[in-house]
């Protein structure tokens, strides 16, 4: 429960205690029923100015006064209030939130990455700059409010439920990513999207060293331990520093960025059944083609030839920057 909620819990549970007090003293000191007592407690608390059921005795007015008081400083606690609630941005939240909750109703084709913590925020810049649709469902309320005043699509809630996957669309979704604080919370997310939807993609955060195993088991696709990766990866920068650096250059060349990508070829391509040679991808987007996934075998073909022929349904692996390889998506339907 945020501060504002408890403030206004704090400002109902004040209007109830006067209104209370109010009705009952005014019972007990005019010997009123308790309808004429409460319209008494009402009009002295708006402070609106209509007759008394009855000419009050002097410590009835008096006690009047203290209801008066009392009413009007709760109405400028809830004013102050207010007034914060609107100027702090809570009510451009709202508004933002209600926005977003459209959106995530209408996605389609998007992926799902449940868990923002350290991996999940690597994640998440990932997708950003592939420009992909994607919502994330995170636990921590605060972080969802941040990533709400972002722009991000996100959903406050346990990404182990059905509910929560079910709010994030997981039916029409193309891909999820399970990146959750524990493995038994990533073997839990993955089993309940699995059974969710079967032919959906996904990819989940090992933590624990065989977690791996339990994962693939759950129905992952894919299960990566961020914890092996960073250690692989120092000890090849210990080890193969060229190679490292290499690496880092061909991705990361200044201020133009390479993206290693996968192209799906339609059956509407004009690419479809041609040959590398014929298809002049380098000529025509600046690309270079590493690799080949053909759609009836499970390794990559690598550094194909010039007469190596596409087909429908074949994925390219190729290396370029961003607006290349969308013009080679064009080309490939």
């Amino acid at each position: 429960m945020n501060q504002k909620t408890r403030q206004i819990i704090l400002i109902l549970m004040i209007l109830t205690m006067l209104l209370v007090v109010g009705t009952t003293g005014y019972m007990v000191l005019e010997d009123l029923n308790f309808i004429n007592a409460l319209y008494m407690t009402v009009i002295t608390l708006s402070t609106v100015g209509f007759r008394e059921v009855v000419d009050l005795r002097p410590e009835t007015q008096v006690f009047t006064i203290f209801i008066i008081f009392a009413g009007i400083s709760t109405a400028a606690y809830a004013f102050t209030n207010l007034a914060a609630f609107l100027l702090e941005g809570e009510f451009s939240y709202v508004l933002r939130r209600r926005s977003m909750d459209k959106k995530i109703a209408k996605l389609k084709d998007h992926y799902i990455l449940c868990g923002a913590g350290q991996t999940g925020s690597s994640v998440i810049a990932r997708f950003q700059r592939s420009k992909v649709d994607f919502v994330v469902i995170e636990k921590n309320e605060e972080k969802v409010h941040d990533m709400v005043e972002r722009g991000i699509l996100a959903i406050h809630g346990d990404a182990t439920t059905e509910d929560a996957l079910d709010k994030a669309r997981i039916r029409q979704a193309k891909g999820l990513i399970s990146s959750l604080a524990t493995d038994a919370d990533n073997v839990f997310t993955v089993l309940t999207a699995r059974e969710m939807k079967e032919d959906l993609y996904i990819v989940a955060r090992a933590i624990s060293k065989n977690a791996h195993v339990k994962l693939l088991r759950a129905g992952a696709d894919n299960a990566v331990s961020p914890n092996e990766l960073g250690g692989t990866r120092m000890a090849s920068m210990l080890l193969r520093p060229v190679v490292v650096s290499f690496l880092d250059i061909i991705t990361h060349m200044g201020d133009v960025v390479l993206d290693l990508e996968e192209v799906y070829i339609t059956d509407k391509s004009d690419l479809a059944d041609t040959t590398l040679e014929k298809a002049k991808i380098p000529e025509l987007t600046g690309l270079n083609v590493l690799a080949i996934k053909k759609k009836d075998e499970e390794k990559l073909r690598l550094n194909p030839t010039s007469q190596e022929k596409i087909h429908a349904g074949d994925k390219l692996l190729v290396l370029g920057q961003e607006y290349q390889i969308d013009k080679l998506r064009e080309m490939a339907g």
